[in-house]
């Protein structure tokens, strides 16, 4: 599997980013691409709304709370709720061509659950897979510490086969993302309580960021086998002609 790590050098705004991921899945869908992993720390904070808080009534409301608060509000791929990070980050894209693309969506959401708590449970994370209550993004198989704060969401987009599987892990800012997702899911009339965002830093203070992306990206070349790739131009025209649809 081709993977895609860092962010970009050139274009690096946040709506370009997430419009990469569905360029490869629309790629990849396409029968022009195969499959991929693409990994990066975010280079600005960020909001990604998912479509259906876009016909919230509180919506503008919502991305005008964002911006003042310095963060780059975008529409995401996949589906979902609203999700806020950091460069203290991790996002992993994985990408994959396959004939039935809806088939197995449910062993995905398990399975690669299961994969980022065994990661974390080797740092010594209390690492569970499920909801907490009151949690961003609210998911069966969120990735969180003790049953009481989220670390990893996750969520799929699914194209005529094709599927994108997204996972953002929360490394570090908690404390910056709690008040703002408050705000956020007010406005938005949703349900939310701060005090289940959490982070890893706050669960293992004693690993750092670099080791962490280091045991993701161990962990699919163990399951995959991964080869170093650069995006072409081609899929970065494709996500050109798609910044539109995510940039707000």
């Amino acid at each position: 599997m081709e993977l895609y790590h860092g962010a970009l050098g050139g274009d690096t705004s946040q709506s370009f980013e997430v419009a990469l991921a569905h360029a490869l899945v629309r790629r990849a869908s396409d029968g022009a691409a195969g499959s991929a992993l693409r990994v990066y720390r975010p280079t600005t904070p960020t909001v990604a709304f998912g479509r259906r808080d876009t016909l919230r009534p509180g919506f503008s409301e919502a991305v005008a709370l964002v911006r003042d608060a310095g963060f780059t509000p975008v529409v995401r791929a996949p589906g979902g709720r609203a999700v806020a990070y950091t460069s203290d980050s991790l996002v992993v894209d994985h990408i994959a061509a396959e004939a039935d693309s809806l088939a197995g969506m449910e062993q995905r959401f398990d399975g690669y659950a299961r994969m980022w708590a065994g990661l974390l449970a080797e740092y010594g994370v209390d690492a569970r897979v499920g909801a907490v209550p009151g949690e961003y993004c609210p998911g069966a198989h969120s990735v969180n510490a003790r049953g009481r704060v989220k670390l990893v969401g996750t969520a799929q987009r699914i194209l005529r086969r094709a599927w994108l599987f997204s996972a953002v892990a929360v490394f570090d800012g908690d404390e910056v993302l709690r008040p703002l997702l408050t705000e956020v899911y007010r406005a938005l009339g949703l349900d939310f309580d701060g005090d289940s965002v959490g982070s890893v830093r706050a669960e293992a203070p004693e690993v750092d960021l670099d080791t962490f992306e280091r045991g993701i990206l161990d962990a699919y070349e163990d399951r995959f086998g991964l080869t170093r790739a650069d995006l072409d131009e081609s899929v970065l025209t494709t996500a050109r002609e798609l910044v539109d649809d995510h940039r707000l």
